[in-house]
């Protein structure tokens, strides 16, 4: 018997930056009841709202899904783990906050294969409406948003010698990844406000949860849409570990994520028929490109030794860190209230290429860098971690269930480097690190590279290097793919092809993967939906044919 949750206007499954922001839309004016659930529990931890600690929020396994990885066949059959949040906030509860929209040229791609209304042109609106950027209002950016894009400062060594050094390259220094110019180095932003991490369910979900008409339920995760005559009219799921059910007026909205998604469509009997049935669930509507196309940006990580003490780990020292630590709890302020990035570039690796392919990230600290005191725990030591980015994937992966039970996680195959034309972005990128870091003054920062070392030279040695290194940026899309075609799985206002009352808002509707983070494209992605499901309300109103 499952408890009864009521009656809704709408229906969202998951909290995440996407769900947050449809749902804080759908009821900020007061005329719609909504519904959001949430798998995981409340977000309200100092782990979470800590900048610095990121990493170790990501790694937290109460605050995630815990996803690894099928054995990945062209990178040494590793599982490589997958995070997912857990928790109301979802990914943006763990993410690095770097806010990034990727590349205009991305989105006009996406038009021109058939997705009306998602050009940059398009989606740039939508981009502005979420944000008060700190550079102010202006043709790119907004100033009345949501949601704080914060300043990252520089620091005084690292950044100036990256720069010049890529200077002296022949790349370009500019003020703003998202102006008119989006190709070269500088810093990134961050979605930080007060010092602290402002995600969407921080900035945008928790003030509308004082409305009466928006409700919360955290450990409830979803288990299946139902379907009557092809429309979507009810949820089952989970609500602290009991049968529970709620009824949807209008439409349920499914904003999982890329891998829960079209986990969740396919156990409710919408995907691939053949895989459906091989697991003993009813086909209510074959849609064949559901868990399909998945996409995530392949990422390494190179390893200098620093030439000094002037990286993050020197803030690490259990008695600066513990003063930092209180200067971040009264004041917001500090180095704990944001984060070691040193500089960022998005650049062209070779002759050709229309956009950026490599997003190069470097980090004055080594990723598994701890608190230490002289004396009773040995500091990790100076080093520089170069993250290479690949913006462009060309091999693609796909979600598959591993039974018919819902709370079973599905089977995540990456199929990082299957494409020959990855493998040859990673040496390009492994060679172009090297040079950037051999070239003055950047060159003055390092003592040796420990990783891969200088004994890895020739294509096979590399290749070997980045089996055995890939993992991603932790950015999967595309499984739910927008568009017109056969393996399309949503239309351009985000209505799951052949069924009524039912759309998917989050990254999984990318018809392919943008060129950089994707936090602040699924903020944008339901700040257009919101816009779209509303107006198919006033369409249906007054009787329009545009009517959902």
């Amino acid at each position: 018997m499952r408890t009864d949750c009521g009656d809704f206007d709408y229906i969202i499954v998951g909290s995440g930056s996407a769900g947050a922001v449809v749902a804080s839309r759908l009821a900020e004016d007061g005329k719609r009841s909504v519904l959001l659930l949430e798998a995981g529990k409340s977000d309200r931890r100092e782990i979470i709202d800590m900048p610095v600690a990121w990493f170790k929020a990501m790694r937290t396994p109460d605050i995630g899904w815990g996803y690894l990885s099928e054995p990945e066949p062209f990178a040494n059959d590793r599982r490589i783990p997958a995070p997912r949040g857990k928790v109301v906030g979802g990914c943006a509860a763990i993410n690095g906050m770097m806010y990034s929209r990727g590349n205009p040229r991305d989105y006009d791609d996406w038009a021109q294969g058939g997705c009306t209304g998602w050009s940059f042109a398009d989606v740039l609106p939508y981009f502005r409406k979420s944000e008060t950027n700190w550079r102010g209002g202006s043709e790119y950016h907004g100033d009345d948003g949501p949601i704080t894009v914060a300043r990252h400062q520089s620091d005084d060594t690292v950044f100036p010698a990256i720069m010049d050094a890529a200077r002296a390259l022949g790349d370009k220094a500019i003020d703003d990844f998202h102006g008119a110019d989006t190709e070269g180095w500088s810093v990134p932003d961050f979605t930080i406000h007060g010092g602290k991490r402002g995600s969407p369910a921080a900035r945008m979900l928790r003030p509308a949860l004082k409305q009466q008409n928006l409700r919360l339920l955290t450990d409830a995760l979803a288990e299946r849409v139902v379907l009557d005559h092809g429309r979507a009219t009810a949820l089952e799921f989970r609500l602290g570990g009991e049968p529970a059910r709620a009824t949807a007026r209008r439409e349920i909205i499914v904003c999982a994520g890329a891998f829960n998604t079209p986990h969740l469509l396919m156990h409710s009997g919408i995907g691939p028929a053949e895989h459906l049935r091989d697991h003993g669930i009813a086909v209510l509507h074959d849609l064949p490109g559901v868990g399909e196309n998945l996409q995530d940006h392949a990422s390494i990580g190179i390893l200098f030794e620093a030439s000094g003490g002037f990286t993050f780990d020197r803030e690490l020292r259990a008695d600066r860190f513990a003063l930092s630590l209180l200067r971040w709890k009264l004041l917001g302020k500090g180095p704990l209230a944001g984060l070691p990035v040193g500089a960022q570039g998005f650049l062209r690796t070779r002759e050709g290429l229309d956009r950026p392919d490599l997003q190069l990230l470097v980090s004055p600290v080594a990723m598994d860098a701890h608190i230490w005191f002289p004396g009773l725990k040995k500091a990790r030591g100076d080093y520089l971690t170069i993250a290479n980015v690949l913006l462009n994937p060309q091999s693609k992966g796909r979600i598959r269930l591993k039974s018919a039970d819902p709370l079973d996680l599905p089977a995540v195959h990456l199929n990082l480097l299957q494409s020959p034309a990855d493998r040859q972005s990673f040496r390009r990128f492994v060679r172009f690190t090297r040079k950037l870091l051999a070239t003055e003054p950047a060159s003055g920062l390092v003592k040796r590279e420990v990783s891969p070392g200088p004994d890895v030279q020739s294509d096979d040695e590399i290749d070997a290097f980045v089996r055995g290194a890939v993992g991603t940026a932790m950015h999967p899309t595309s499984t739910c793919a927008m568009g017109t075609g056969s393996m399309a799985v949503v239309d351009p206002q985000l209505r799951v092809h052949g069924t009524a009352g039912l759309r998917v808002v989050d990254c999984s509707v990318m018809p392919n993967i943008v060129g950089g983070n994707t936090n602040a494209p699924a903020i944008m992605i339901a700040e257009k939906a919101a816009d779209m499901i509303i107006a198919a309300e006033r369409a249906q109103a007054t009787g329009s044919k545009e009517a959902a």
